[in-house]
């Protein structure tokens, strides 16, 4: 016979005469003996061998010889020694094995829920009480400014009629004076006016400035703020209506005055430049040299495919895969664009635009972002301002801009917005990729008017038109018209381009557009009416004899005038077609791979290969950019509320399945239960967890290219998406923990379910990041059901066994039982050390299992964040 342990009712066994066994241990006598008698248990063994020497559910057992039933409002677990107090609200009869606390997990839904709902909704009055709050400031400054306005405007009005009266009762008592005298003092009069005119403006305009600097470092409220912003712009507007009356003189002497306000000025010079594509060997640019310059806006046209896209990506340094060759120059020297990056703006030709945020608050994050540092809030806001009014989207400020699944603002006005995202920024160089595609002609001229304005503070603008109506045409400054090949057919002043083409012989017939014959003749859909025989491919070659560039060997025939260009012979060379050689399969992989490697080396070296920093900007640190962020997802994510209310509605139902469907068992310590959870919570988290970096890739590019800190931006999501980190676990467990009603703590069971999801969220971030939305979800759903198999399967070899160790699954696995495994003691020792050492677990190593979740989900994040930087395009 053995000591019986704690939990075990072990009475003195009688002896059954039919069977000759031991009740009810069911050993039997020595043979032989008569004086031997029935004893005590003689085995202690796990449940399923010696499962009679455990108390009985429903009974607990003081001591080894008496079992006792539980009472009315107490249960008992089996091998209990003392019944427990059930909780409040809940029923418990007489010999009950568990209690029903279904109740608290409802209790905990409904708190969570009323919590959520309430914190959504105080989230959102808040920030639409600071909206309405702005909005009011921001309407009784218009008010004030437009009502000074008026009252000025009447003032000036009678002072206009007084002078009038006075002019005309001075004429009748005016003496006579001769032309000659008369001409003479008028000029003389009229110097001196403007004498006096341009003293006070300089005095004015000084004046101004400085009480400019002083009142906005001072200004403090939002009312305040716009009384300032929106003065400025009333001046604005009339020194605009005074500068269309100003003589030449005037003219030049205001532009010398306002020369200290203009940005830094950017001039960009480019000889026989030539960008070839390394994958095809074609050539997209071939020989190009010009120029672009400051406080002009630049037109670059030609048709489809004759690489303007390119020459703004080459200028722009956003050229990858391509071999460039030829001059850049910025300012007479060789430097990089990318050291000018924080004053050089560039619009895409996608609406890249976050269609969650209204108008405003994508324009400020620019400006909070991209802004100077030094800058105070009131002048930002008259930048924001400005921007706004000049684009015309006054009346939509307030509006979402939209997604493909919900509407918002129309398309003219969110390609307007795709723009107002760089002017705010108060870029010195600005490019544009066919910013009037898909606007009418008045969206168009009031772009143009707000570019114009740009210009006059010396912004060097070179945007990509198509198809411009001949009004749009003729506010542009300089025009680069680009050929087939990639070739140049002219790059001047536009006032000049139809007297080159008709000194060519190309005249544009009367009620043609003219930009739209040009690009139709070097199309060659047009054939021009010249007597020469000239042809739309000689075009380029006459514009490089007209400049006096250096003329291609392939084309030295067509110089001669021996024949017609032939361009066929050397198509290897700039147009990618032709005599190309054919590649066997495996010499056409390693070509694509070669080039692969050779475009991942070039995004590696733009992103982490740094140039110094010329722009003489300070834009905001690391730090305040990570505040700009946290503001802009916790609209983002307000906004999407319907979208994680269905994500914790999901977990809800699984929890509530899984805590019906698998009872904690005290055989194996709840350890089915726990798989399932594991398999359904990761699959969860990692499905609403892909959307987080799989939503915004191309606003993420845009932004990061103009130099915004990445860092911030990675740092500000996942801090918004530990609100959903620390919520779903408890959403869960609600459920399940309360159906299934297991021996361990609440609270252990969080732990370990919090950092389960702090893993599988990281492990989401990399997926999403470094694979395509279909394959990301694929691997959302196979990775836990396959990883949480491997970790439950045994396992013979050394090999198995390692990665099952390297499986996450494992490790919450593992904290899982072992934090449930503790709570049984007494006779379910051997039950227990058995259990724990067929699965390999240690009691001991709870607290390494959670590093080891929380380290997982670290190095997840690691490997995302480096993603991003090293990803370029794909990301």
């Amino acid at each position: 016979m053995i000591p019986c342990p704690l939990g075990s009712y072990c009475p003195m066994a009688t002896f059954n005469v039919s069977t000759g066994l031991c009740d009810p241990y069911l050993y039997q006598l020595p043979p032989g003996k008569a004086d031997h008698t029935c004893g005590g248990a003689n085995i202690w063994a796990d449940v399923s061998r010696g499962g009679s020497m455990f108390c009985s559910a429903g009974s607990f057992c003081p001591t080894n010889t008496k079992q006792i039933p539980c009472t009315t409002g107490h249960f008992c677990r089996k091998g209990s020694t003392a019944e427990t107090r059930c909780f409040r609200l809940t029923t418990c009869d007489s010999n009950t094995t568990r209690q029903n606390i279904t109740k608290y997990g409802l209790m905990l839904i409904v708190g969570i829920s009323v919590l959520l709902f309430v914190f959504y909704n105080c989230y959102e009055k808040v920030i639409n009480m600071r909206e309405r709050r702005y909005a009011k400031s921001r309407e009784v400054a218009v008010k004030s400014i437009q009502q000074h306005v008026q009252a000025q405007a009447r003032w000036l009005s009678a002072t206009d009629a007084i002078k009038k009266a006075t002019r005309s009762f001075s004429f009748s008592r005016r003496t006579i004076v001769l032309p000659n005298e008369q001409s003479e003092a008028t000029s003389e009069r009229k110097e001196v006016e403007a004498k006096q005119k341009m003293e006070e403006r300089s005095e004015a305009t000084e004046n101004k400035d400085n009480n400019k600097k002083i009142k906005a470092r001072h200004l403090r409220g939002d009312t305040q703020i716009f009384k300032y912003a929106y003065s400025q712009l009333e001046r604005e507007k009339a020194q605009q209506q005074h500068n269309a009356e100003l003589t030449f003189s005037e003219v030049i002497t205001m532009m010398i005055d306002d020369e200290g306000r203009k940005r830094p000025p950017i001039e960009i010079s480019f000889k026989y430049l030539t960008v070839t594509l390394k994958q095809k060997k074609k050539c997209l640019l071939r020989s190009v040299t010009g120029e672009i310059r400051p406080g002009r806006i630049t037109a670059l046209m030609g048709p489809s495919g004759a690489g303007k896209t390119t020459l703004l990506s080459a200028l722009a340094g956003k050229t990858v895969g391509c071999l460039i060759s030829g001059l850049i120059l910025i300012n007479g020297k060789v430097e990089s664009v990318r050291s000018y990056k924080k004053i050089v703006g560039f619009v895409p030709q996608d609406d890249v635009v976050h269609g969650n945020l209204t108008v405003e608050e994508n324009i400020w994050f620019s400006a909070n972002c991209r802004l100077s540092a030094d800058l105070p809030k009131a002048d930002k806001v008259l930048v924001v301002e400005r921007v706004i009014e000049s684009l015309g989207l006054q009346p939509v400020r307030d509006s979402l801009v939209g997604t493909i699944e919900k509407r918002g603002i129309s398309g003219g006005q969110r390609k307007r917005v795709n723009v107002g995202l760089e002017l705010v920024m108060e870029p010195s160089l600005l490019f544009l990729d066919e910013p009037t595609s898909g606007l009418d002609s008045s969206s168009s001229q009031l772009l143009l008017r707000a570019l114009k304005r740009e210009a006059v503070e010396g912004v060097n603008i070179c945007m990509v038109v198509h198809q411009p109506s001949y009004a749009l045409f003729q506010t542009f400054d300089d025009l680069i018209l680009l050929a087939k090949g990639g070739l140049t057919a002219y790059h001047g002043e536009v006032r000049d381009v139809e007297d080159y083409f008709a000194h060519l012989g190309i005249i544009v017939p009367e009620r043609i557009n003219p930009p739209d014959y040009f690009i139709d003749v070097l199309e060659g859909m047009v054939k021009p009416s010249t007597s020469s025989g000239l042809t739309y491919e000689e075009l380029p070659l006459r514009w490089m004899l007209h400049k006096g560039y250096p003329v291609p060997a392939d084309m030295q025939k067509s110089v001669s005038g021996v024949g017609e260009p032939d361009y066929s012979g050397n198509q290897e060379n700039y147009a990618g077609s032709g005599t190309e050689q054919q590649l066997s399969f495996f010499g056409e992989f390693w070509q694509n791979l070669k080039y692969k490697v050779e475009a991942q080396c070039d995004v590696l070296k733009n992103n982490f290969l740094k140039s110094k920093d010329l722009s003489g900007r300070r834009t905001p640190w690391i730090l305040l950019q990570y505040r700009h962020f946290l503001g802009r997802m916790a609209k983002q994510r307000l906004r999407e509320a319907r979208i994680q209310a269905i994500d914790y509605l999901i977990l809800l139902l699984a929890g509530a399945c899984l805590g019906l469907i698998t009872k904690a068992s005290d055989e194996s310590f709840g350890g089915p239960g726990y798989t399932y959870t594991i398999i359904a919570t990761s699959l969860l988290c990692k499905i609403s967890a892909l959307r987080t970096f799989s939503l915004d890739k191309l606003q993420y590019q845009r932004e990061r290219a103009s130099g915004i800190s990445s860092l911030a931006h990675f740092i500000a999501k996942d801090t918004i998406d530990h609100f959903s980190t620390l919520i779903k676990p408890l959403v869960y467990l609600s459920m399940f923990y309360f159906f299934s009603n297991p021996r361990s703590l609440f609270l252990d069971n969080y732990i370990v379910l919090l950092c389960l999801v702090y893993c599988v969220t990281g492990i989401a971030y990399a997926l999403a990041i470094f694979l395509e939305p279909g394959p990301s979800q694929l691997c959302s759903v196979l990775l836990p059901v396959v990883l949480t198999l491997l970790s439950t399967q045994p396992t013979n070899s050394q090999v198995m066994k390692t990665l099952t160790h390297l499986c996450y699954p494992r490790w919450a696995l593992e904290a899982f039982i072992v934090s449930n495994a503790k709570r049984y003691y007494g006779v379910w020792l051997i039950q227990r050390c058995g259990a724990l050492m067929r699965t390999g677990y240690n009691l001991h190593e709870w607290y390494r299992c959670i590093y080891l979740l929380v380290g997982a989900g670290a190095a997840c994040r690691i490997v995302a964040f480096i993603g991003m930087l090293t990803l370029g395009k794909k990301y």
